[in-house]
């Protein structure tokens, strides 16, 4: 009778276990902002640029949002089963750094800060079947004293292919990727006009 006892008991941990990992396949899923393309700033930077996004705190999260804008446009919403895999702004200035060449914003020596304040990074529904991921914000160049040098507002919208979590998560990766274009783009610019020469070395 105990030999039968403990067989039983066996024979429901494993079917527990099992199940566990069944229901784990099918359960949360976690994203990131995929593999990272080649790296667009092919040489070291001379002079040390840092680089550092903000989000408002309610952005401080792992939650990926969306909008339905045909219903509530003021109303943030959460996919209930979907987390990144970091908050956004770690993983986005982590992005920068990799793409661009710059270094973290605590990095003492630095000529120059890139600012990047995010206040918008949702799937926004503007019908049913129908969606984009949104980046929103500024960019802004400092120099070593703080002071401002240019300021770029950053609109970037990238229509979703599914209308769903794994749509919204790919077009969020693609505005984050158009970011990377679009801030290297302006540098150059900036650079050429001479707005920005005391961030060179």
């Amino acid at each position: 009778m105990r030999r039968l006892a403990l067989l039983l008991s066996i024979l429901f941990l494993a079917g527990c276990f099992t199940s566990g990992k069944r229901g784990a396949e099918k359960g949360l899923a976690i994203h990131d902002l995929g593999m990272p393309t080649s790296r667009l700033v092919s040489e070291e930077r001379k002079s040390p640029i840092a680089v550092e996004v903000r989000v408002p705190l309610w952005m401080d999260t792992l939650g990926v949002n969306y909008r339905l804008a045909y219903a509530d446009t003021s109303r943030l919403r959460e996919y209930s089963q979907v987390r990144w895999a970091g908050a956004p702004a770690r993983m986005v200035q982590q992005r920068l750094m990799q793409q661009l060449g710059m270094s973290n914003s605590g990095q003492v020596g630095a000529r120059c800060l890139l600012l990047v304040e995010i206040n918008e990074f949702s799937q926004v529904f503007l019908t049913p079947d129908r969606s984009k991921g949104v980046l929103q914000g500024r960019a802004i160049w400092l120099d070593r004293s703080r002071r401002q040098l240019a300021e770029l507002n950053l609109e970037i919208e990238k229509s979703a292919y599914s209308q769903d979590s794994v749509g919204g998560v790919r077009a969020l990766q693609s505005t984050v990727e158009q970011l990377t274009g679009d801030l290297l783009n302006w540098e150059k610019q900036l650079l050429a006009s001479g707005k920005i020469a005391a961030c060179s070395g």
